[in-house]
């Protein structure tokens, strides 16, 4: 058994061993910790450096977090900057999760500052999900402070003006300029610049067409302008219009008298469809008619052919004497003879010749 003096002796060795052993642990974890402090530094030194003092102040667990999620730290270090000297409370995490959903985060904080210094509720939720629907959230800020200016109808799609006609007949092509400017709780869902040109375009045509003189129109384009305005075309577009002006009017073909002259030319073409139905009918008619004759005449000739039979069964019955028939051969060239003197005729015919 060993003696208290070997166990003294064996408890300083043990501990001599484990101070050294934590020793080379120390010196492990400063080399790590001096490694990470250096790498950090040159890392995201000047990073943190610059929103340090420009007061707001980024964890070296939000460089780190933005490091492992493939963030660009410069670009959020400067939009938070940005922000915040902009007096726009902005959230890192906010910032750090638009960039991973593909927004633009430098230009939905741009436009978070210009609605800011022009006064318009904008929030960072509104601009975020207007950037990601696709919009230019800036374009659209600066749209609803400085508004843009629209032809009617739209250059681009081959048409250069709208034509309308009045009560009267008369044609007008006219073009119109809309300004407007953007309504940011509108422009999520709400419909673009070929809506707004299609309702003024469908306005002005019905304004026109409710007038009863073009003369009118032209007197007083300003009264069209009114008129579309107060009809409320921009409902459920992401735009409000400010104005429309008439820009340019011209008259242009009497679209009532051609019209009127179709019409007719119509009416005449009926007409004689009708007219020329009427005549093929009345000639059918007639070749109807012409072909009934022919058949009576065919019936009275085969009715006067059984005459001669008629005599010559007579005869044989001895019903009709030789006398008989000269008798009434006499009388048939008699009656003959004076029908002949009454038209004016003088030739005989062959009954009477056999009468006499």
């Amino acid at each position: 058994m060993p003696s208290p003096i070997e166990w003294s002796s064996a408890f300083l060795a043990a501990g001599e061993g484990i101070w050294e052993l934590a020793g080379w642990a120390l010196l492990i974890i400063a080399v790590l910790v001096g490694v990470f402090v250096f790498f950090f530094l040159m890392k995201f030194g000047k990073l943190w450096l610059q929103a340090l003092s420009s007061g707001c102040p980024v964890s070296v667990k939000d460089f780190i977090g933005m490091f492992l999620r493939k963030i660009n730290s410069r670009v959020i270090v400067d939009v938070l900057v940005m922000a915040h000297k902009a007096g726009v409370p902005v959230d890192i995490d906010k910032l750090q999760a638009h960039v991973l959903a593909r927004g633009n985060v430098r230009a939905t904080v741009q436009a978070l500052v210009a609605a800011s210094r022009a006064d318009i509720n904008l929030t960072f939720e509104r601009a975020a999900a207007i950037d990601l629907a696709g919009r230019d959230v800036l374009d659209a800020v600066r749209t609803s402070v400085h508004p843009k200016v629209i032809d009617c109808p739209s250059p681009g799609h081959g048409k250069l003006t709208i034509d309308a006609v009045a009560m009267n007949g008369i044609q007008l092509k006219c073009k119109a300029r809309v300004t407007v400017r953007t309504n940011i709780e509108r422009l999520v869902g709400g419909a673009t610049e070929e809506t707004v040109i299609a309702r003024v375009g469908e306005g002005i045509v019905a304004a026109i067409g409710q007038s009863e003189s073009h003369k009118q129109v032209l007197a007083n384009p300003r009264k069209i302008s009114k008129e579309v305005l107060n009809a409320g075309l921009d409902a459920g577009t992401a735009y409000e219009i400010v104005s429309i002006d008439i820009a340019d009017m011209d008259v242009g073909e009497n679209i009532g008298a051609v019209l009127m002259a179709n019409q007719a030319e119509a009416e005449k073409r009926r007409a004689q469809s009708e007219a020329e139905a009427q005549r093929a009918r009345a000639v059918a008619r007639g070749q109807e008619m012409e072909a009934l004759g022919r058949e009576n005449r065919a019936k009275v000739i085969l009715a006067e052919a059984e005459i001669p039979m008629a005599i010559a069964e007579a005869f044989r019955s001895g019903n009709l004497g030789v006398m008989d028939y000269y008798n009434l051969r006499n009388i048939q060239a008699d009656t003959q003879m004076r029908q002949s003197l009454a038209t004016g005729g003088g030739e005989v015919t062959d009954a009477s010749k056999g009468g006499a």
